[in-house]
């Protein structure tokens, strides 16, 4: 699991593989190669490394962090 962080470091949505998913655990997209795409297939962002961004121009959305895996923070 990767979050999707903003600029203010508030994370607002998650990817588990490909699949990206809101706070509240619904699907809202993927991540197909160097985009973020919606459900119905049309790019929303771009990424590069891990930072994502408008698709036009340069503005900046937020980064992905780092890999952890989901059950690593459970007690």
């Amino acid at each position: 699991m990767r979050g999707l962080v903003d600029r203010k470091g508030e994370q607002f949505a998650y990817l588990i593989g490909n699949v990206l998913y809101t706070m509240d655990g619904e699907p809202s997209g993927r991540l197909e190669g160097e985009a973020i795409v919606d459900l119905a297939g049309k790019p929303v962002w771009r990424v590069v490394g891990d930072g994502v961004y408008a698709i036009h121009g340069l503005e900046t959305i937020g980064y992905l962090t780092e890999e952890r895996r989901d059950d690593a923070h459970r007690d």
